[in-house]
């Protein structure tokens, strides 16, 4: 910019420091992010400034776009002992920044820059908003650049308006919709309209639902930027407006016809019958024009005549414009159910659009897929994972009602095509509607069941695989009924499956008898158990009956998981098997030392802990000794910091023994319990990050935003300190009187862990843990009147401030356990007894206001949201039943068990709609 704001001996330093910043020498760099620190320590203002001025002053945009940024993560940075940057300058100094940040907002030359600037812009401008100073001249400057004959600066001014909507909030709300509307309708320019586009939406996002009724006409010019887009653009037009459809899914409500004329053809390619009737299907009279896959030449918009031209439309360009009309469908289907489940031709077109794209396989890496580990499976990378995904997703929002009809209107056909692809995709899609549809497919399932067994006898390999997936899925998600009405044929089709000769093919099929296993009753697995783990011998030690055969190690891994579990459903009955499969395991504890065979140990540890428990104590005892030493040696073996597998599995297979051994277990506790109490008693491991800051993906941890910062937190470790607090449970239900010992170190662990908010299955195990751990301490003498006191105050303390309904049922049966073990509630001293009863009554009043707020609600969004709600007043009906429970026990007064009893008459009426439409799965 023409005048200078800082002194030129500043600006020449800054202008080194920020170069040295850039340059891959280390220590230099280093060495610059010093002199940084200092100079914003000493003089920040001074510094803040001649940063702002390079990034206008710079030769170079390189030097530019990285002194933007660093001017972000400066000004907003802040650490946990002292104030933000920004908080440190002084108004006329801010006032110079403005100044600066608008200045090259208009008059930079660079694309990439001026985006730059647009963010330090929109961020500066959301954060003085906070501090109650709101950016005068940026709102009169972007109106006037949202009118500029320039295509670039139009388009800077509607990236300012989509990253700080307050900007244009106190306005009227015509002059902002005629503002936004030229922005959606620019002739000049399609980034132009992308801008206003994201715009719009932060500005619809930004508006309560009262004045969201005032600006529902920007929906029309809003949508029309879409028809008119060259197919190459529409993707990020597309996600822009899916953002919309997720957080406002009622705004869409008078368009639907208006985008089911149009969505269906960018999702599914138009397709003319052609000279000869499609392979897919056979029957050419029975299923409408449905054909699997479009025909490459119809796929293609630009008239070429090659084959491989059109593979390639399919796989580029026009494959991401259907994956974001089918990302819009499915989200808006998910955001809205009720909206949708009876719009003519929503249902079948999404689930239409998943099915072909399914069917849309790699015909030629068969025998690279037959080869290769699970894995590592390098064909993955070419699954249409998203098609399969979205059926699973739009099954589970709009039910079986809505789904079952279209997606059986084609399966059958894709079943029955000369096609493998099609096959293969037919049982998939089967597999992956279950879980969304399966009250409804209950009714149909006989006629399911025999769709699928036969395709255990396809000729090709990966139709078979998709069988044994099908049939695996369906036992987990009609858990029981499968297992219990047609386990006759499935076994019929599995069992065999097992000697299939492809390796990905009969350890599928070994994967699929795990999910049959855990449904199943005893009685209906018996008769099968022989020939089931004759057969799971024969794929885990092939050499005794063929020496040549070398098994490949996924295998193995997966048979040992398998035999486990089958063990488990088979309980004592499996004793018969224990001497042709304990030594095995044993032999790969004792052997598989190399990091190859890691995951294999893994789960032989795991599978001889279950069949322990199994085939019971008097069976497992001559091994015991042997089996704890192997697990001592592996325990205290030198940790590989790349097994991430093996403490997790240590601590399960130790509990499993203890539960197998039962009050025996009891001198192993020494070598067991520290390793376990330094697991649960870990601290949550989080990173804090600013919104701009770079900061790489890494396994087992989860990243969200919260207050303007990315937090990390390491989910793995929190699930491996849950699992620590399930095992202390069992440890002490199973000893009882012999884990007195370690009382009150464990209750010292399980108080706090009621309070462990960010990982609610911590919470659930404490809340279990606690009358166990009285019990043992009442049993073993160790339980002290300390010990008491701090737990039943910490339980009423809990119970009065939880807004969790569901785990507020938990505390209260926690706390009626406890009383329970202590002598119940007689023994219950006054201040206790009044103290529950005053945090229940805390609750009553809380849930009574929950319940009018819904009430008071819109009756439209209480239809909408039907089916949530309805989980929600459960919820709370078992919470209330709690309470009663809790308060009847303790003699409540009676006016307070009478506005218990109130409650209910706060329930809203969610019966199902009179149209019949259950919505339901």
């Amino acid at each position: 910019m023409a005048d200078v704001v800082v002194p030129p001996e500043i600006a020449a330093e800054a202008t080194q420091i920020l170069s040295n910043l850039v340059l891959g020498d280390n220590a230099i760099r280093s060495s610059a992010e010093k002199a940084v620190d200092d100079r914003l320590e000493r003089t920040p203002e001074l510094y803040v400034l001649a940063i702002a001025q390079f990034a206008t002053s710079a030769d170079t945009e390189l030097m530019r776009s990285f002194s933007l940024v660093l001017l972000r993560r400066l000004l907003f940075r802040s650490a946990a002992h002292r104030i933000s940057l920004y908080d440190q300058l002084s108004a006329p100094v801010i006032a110079t920044l403005e100044r600066i940040l608008l200045h090259s907002l208009l008059h930079e030359p660079a694309p990439v820059v001026r985006h730059k600037t647009v963010d330090t812009v929109t961020d500066l401008s959301n954060y003085s908003m906070k501090r109650g100073r709101p950016w005068h001249a940026l709102q009169s400057q972007i109106f006037a650049m949202a009118d500029s004959t320039d295509v670039d600066t139009r388009e800077a001014a509607f990236r300012v308006f989509a990253g700080c909507p307050n900007l244009i909030m106190d306005l009227q709300t015509d002059a902002i919709l005629g503002i936004l509307q030229n922005g959606l309708q620019d002739q000049e320019s399609i980034d132009v309209r992308l801008a206003s586009l994201r715009a719009s939406v932060a500005f619809l996002s930004a508006l309560d639902t009262a004045q969201q009724a005032q600006a529902l006409s920007l929906m029309y010019p809003l949508l029309n930027t879409l028809p008119a887009l060259p197919h190459a653009h529409l993707p990020p037009f597309l996600a822009v407006v899916t953002e919309l459809a997720t957080s406002n899914p009622h705004l869409f409500r008078p368009h639907i016809p208006a985008l089911l004329a149009f969505l269906p053809a960018l999702l599914i390619p138009v397709v003319d019958a052609g000279p000869t009737p499609t392979v897919a299907r056979p029957n050419p009279g029975s299923g409408g024009s449905f054909a699997f896959p479009p025909p490459a030449a119809l796929t293609r918009s630009n008239g070429a005549e090659s084959p491989e031209d059109g593979e390639k439309e399919v796989s580029g360009e026009e494959d991401e414009v259907r994956k974001g009309a089918l990302e819009f469908m499915t989200a808006l289907s998910e955001a809205r159910p009720a909206m949708l489940r009876g719009v003519d031709g929503w249902v079948t077109i999404v689930v239409r659009g998943c099915l072909e794209g399914m069917g849309e396989l790699a015909e030629d890496d068969t025998a690279e897929w037959l080869e290769a580990d699970p894995a590592e499976d390098a064909t993955d990378d070419n699954y249409p994972h998203i098609y399969e995904h979205s059926l699973d997703r739009v099954a589970c929002a709009l039910g079986g009602g809505a789904v079952l009809p279209p997606a059986f209107a084609f399966i059958p056909a894709m079943l029955a095509s000369h096609d493998w692809r099609l096959r293969h995709a037919g049982l998939m899609a089967i597999a992956a509607i279950a879980e969304g549809t399966s009250k409804v497919m209950q009714q149909e399932l006989g006629k399911i069941v025999e769709l699928v067994t036969p395709m255990f006898k396809d000729p090709h390999p990966r139709v078979r695989y998709a069988a044994c997936q099908c049939i695996g899925q369906l036992c987990t998600d009609l858990e029981e009924v499968v297992q219990e009405k047609y386990h006759e044929q499935i076994f019929a089709a599995l069992i065999p499956a097992l000697e299939a000769p492809e390796p990905r093919v009969h350890a599928h099929a070994a994967a699929a008898l795990i999910n049959f296993c855990e449904g199943v009753e005893r009685e209906t697995l018996i008769p099968y158990l022989d020939s089931i783990v004759e057969r799971l011998l024969k794929l885990l030690n092939p050499a005794a009956s063929d020496p040549e055969r070398q098994p490949k190690r996924y295998v193995q891994e997966q048979v040992i998981t398998t035999l486990a579990m089958v063990a488990d459903a088979s309980e004592a009955t499996f004793a018969k098997h224990y001497t042709s499969i304990m030594p095995l395991l044993l032999n790969v504890m004792q052997n598989a030392n190399g990091p190859e065979y890691k995951k294999l140990r893994v789960k032989a540890m795991e599978c001889a802990g279950l069949i322990a428990i199994a085939v019971g104590r008097d069976v497992f005892r001559p091994d015991s000794r042997t089996f704890v030493e192997l697990l001592m040696r592996i325990q205290n073996s030198p940790a590989d910091p790349n097994d991430t597998m093996l403490g997790h599995s240590l601590i399960a297979t130790w509990a499993k023994v203890c539960q197998a051994l039962g009050e025996e277990f009891e001198p192993y506790l020494p070598v067991v319990m520290p390793p376990l109490l330094r697991v649960a008693s870990s601290k949550a491991d989080i990173s804090i990050y600013d919104d701009d800051e770079e900061h790489e993906e890494r396994d087992g941890w989860e990243s969200i935003s919260m207050d303007g910062r990315q937090v990390g937190v390491k989910t793995s470790a929190l699930e491996d300190k849950c699992q620590a607090f399930e095992t202390l449970l069992i440890h002490a239900s199973t000893l009882n009187a012999r884990f007195g010992p370690y009382v009150a170190q464990v209750l010292e662990l399980a108080l706090p862990g009621l309070r462990f908010y960010i990982h609610e299955g911590v919470q659930e195990a404490s809340a279990m843990l606690i009358p166990v751990l009285l019990s043992c301490g009442k049993s073993s003498g160790t339980l002290t009147h300390q010990m008491v006191a701090a737990t039943l105050s910490q339980l009423i303390a809990c119970t009065g401030r939880e807004s969790d309904a569901s785990f507020l049922g938990s505390l209260l049966k926690c706390f009626h356990d406890s009383v329970l073990v202590l002598g119940g509630p007689a023994a219950l001293a006054p201040e206790f007894r009044a103290g529950i009863i005053e945090a229940a009554k805390r609750q009553v009043g809380a849930l009574a206001d929950r319940r009018r707020a819904r009430a008071a609600r819109p009756r439209q969004e209480l239809i909408e949201e039907r089916e949530d709600l309805a989980l929600i007043q459960e919820v709370e009906n078992y919470a209330i039943e709690d309470i009663a429970k809790t308060l009847h026990a303790m003699d409540a007064p009676p006016e307070l068990l009478i506005a218990v009893a109130s409650l209910g008459q706060l329930s809203l009426n969610l019966a199902e709609p009179e149209d019949g439409d259950d919505g339901g799965s």
